[in-house]
């Protein structure tokens, strides 16, 4: 008679403990849109950090442009060269930052579209596609910096950079 008992409080403690703990887990922390994590909100409001979008490029000795501009001075790069790398880098962050904002705009139409209930199956394929959308914007983002950013090296450099690499 005590053992279902002791099971039923101990089980009710558990559950108790665990929402207790929701409350104080950075990982769950309120975000804006209800359906992210703050840390998830936060991530896609500064732009995903997506390195594996570049791997095609980097396997294949294609440089990531901030990689290359930490070793600018190494490589001997030009001023001109410095700042073609450095445009590259710094369009690729605006497109980090905009694809981020467009997943969190989706992902706030999806929780407004099923918590009023005015939803579809066409409306869900939709919305549910878009993500697949913003991840190949994004790595096509990602490989052609690596593509415009090994076209300003010199084979040369390209070599440098690799073996710089490599070493650290």
């Amino acid at each position: 008679m005590y053992k279902p008992l002791f099971g039923a409080i101990l089980l009710t403690s558990c559950i108790y403990t665990a929402f207790g703990q929701t409350v104080t887990d950075s990982t769950m922390a309120r975000s804006p849109i209800k359906t992210l994590t703050l840390k998830q909100y936060s991530d896609f409001m500064k732009g995903p950090d997506l390195l594996d979008m570049a791997l095609p490029a980097t396997m294949n000795h294609y440089p990531m442009p901030d990689d290359v501009l930490r070793y600018k001075k190494e490589l001997g790069l030009s001023a001109s060269q410095v700042q073609k790398v450095k445009s590259i880098s710094d369009y690729l962050q605006l497109k980090k930052k905009e694809i981020g904002q467009s997943v969190v705009r989706n992902e706030k139409k999806l929780d407004e579209l099923f918590s009023t209930k005015k939803l579809n199956e066409g409306d869900i394929t939709f919305y549910g596609n878009r993500y697949g959308l913003y991840e190949g914007e994004y790595r096509t983002s990602v490989l052609t910096a690596c593509y415009n950013t090994y076209n300003v090296l010199t084979p040369q450099q390209t070599t440098r950079f690799w073996q710089l690499k490599n070493h650290n």
